[in-house]
């Protein structure tokens, strides 16, 4: 019933109860509900997902041989976030000493171009792995390095922004242009799979919004998207869009472009994106993991019964945690929360 549910959901149908989705890297949760270690049993994750009811998985990969083997890319390190510290890098210096290493970069002669026929093998064989290993729930298939989060991984936000500073339009143009020639790249292979949904990623802003100016969004950014997505479409796949951070002053643009499902955190504005966008688009929000964390069980009620009612108006909506469930929230405060998406995501009737 699950992957019936999603999947209505992507194409606008409600059903008895409201979509779900999350983000989980709370280990905690997951032994308590299955009894097993997800770092040790593969089938723990599959286990609490169908516990928790959801519906979709939100995948995305990037190829077979990432770019950090095949060329120069920034290592920032990376906090400890994960219950056991096992995410945390120390950072290590950048490759790129200056923006003009990063107004000269070329990304498709830095890293090449997969064989194509190797590519679509690769995805479609990573592609029916993961639903067999999830059954009950829509899986994507998609990229995450798409354009802006490309740069990120390539250059790091010092020289990136340095860059972008420098000379926007020979970044946007040429630099931008490049990251773009790879994810076409493998978009097209995507194409050619089975997949039914894409997921693009491409975290283009921060928290407090746009760190470039609007118009370079607008000339460099969305029109890559356009042509990426109309070529998704024309191969019959649906397009989701995901970016962390404050994007809805963006989303007309991202419409435009045409995106089908947009993917936001908590602190875009829900009511205006239910209002704007609830009728036509699948959309992927809820509640903010801080509440889950650090409030107390009525308020985390609260919470959900508010965020609920809103998104219930949406035949299309996927109600989760919309910035990662992350492992230091505690066990009763996540066990309540799924009590209560129990009690507010059923539709009436």
């Amino acid at each position: 019933m699950s992957y019936s549910i999603g999947h209505d959901a992507l194409n606008l149908i409600p059903r008895e109860r409201m979509a779900r989705v999350e983000y989980n890297d709370n280990w905690e949760i997951v032994r308590h509900v299955t009894g097993k270690d997800p770092r040790k049993d593969p089938d723990a994750g599959r286990q609490f997902n169908d516990w928790a009811k959801m519906d979709f998985c939100w995948v995305v990969n990037d190829g077979p041989v990432g770019w950090g083997k095949r060329g120069r890319v920034t290592d920032m390190g990376h906090a400890e976030y994960m219950e056991d510290g096992s995410d945390f890098r120390a950072p290590v210096a950048s490759p790129f000493a200056s923006s003009a290493d990063v107004l000269a970069f070329d990304a498709v002669a830095e890293y090449g171009l997969t064989p194509m026929d190797e590519l679509v093998a690769f995805y479609e064989a990573f592609h029916q792995e993961t639903k067999r290993r999830n059954p009950e729930q829509v899986v994507t298939g998609g990229y995450y390095n798409t354009v802006v989060s490309g740069a990120i991984q390539i250059f790091g936000w010092d020289r990136l922004l340095e860059a972008a500073g420098d000379d926007p339009d020979t970044f946007g143009d040429k630099v931008l242009g490049s990251i773009f020639e790879q994810t076409m790249h493998h978009a097209k292979a995507w194409a050619q799979t089975s997949i039914e949904y894409y997921m693009c990623h491409d975290d283009m802003v921060w928290t407090s919004g746009a760190f470039m100016r609007p118009s370079f969004y607008r000339t460099y950014i969305f029109p890559r998207y356009k042509e990426l997505w109309k070529m998704l479409h024309d191969a019959g796949k649906k397009v989701l869009y995901t970016a962390d951070g404050l994007y809805d002053f963006f989303m007309d643009d991202i419409v435009e472009a045409g995106a089908d499902g947009l993917i936001f955190e908590p602190c875009n504005d829900l009511e205006m994106i239910v209002n704007k966008y609830g009728q036509t688009h699948s959309l992927f929000g809820g509640v903010d993991c801080r509440v889950l964390t650090f409030k107390s069980i009525p308020e985390i009620e609260e919470e959900v019964r508010k965020k609920a009612a809103l998104a219930m108006k949406c035949p299309g909506f996927f109600f989760g945690c919309g910035n990662h469930f992350p492992a230091n929230i505690p066990l009763e405060n996540a066990l309540a929360y799924f009590k209560f998406l129990d009690k507010y995501c059923q539709r009436p009737g």
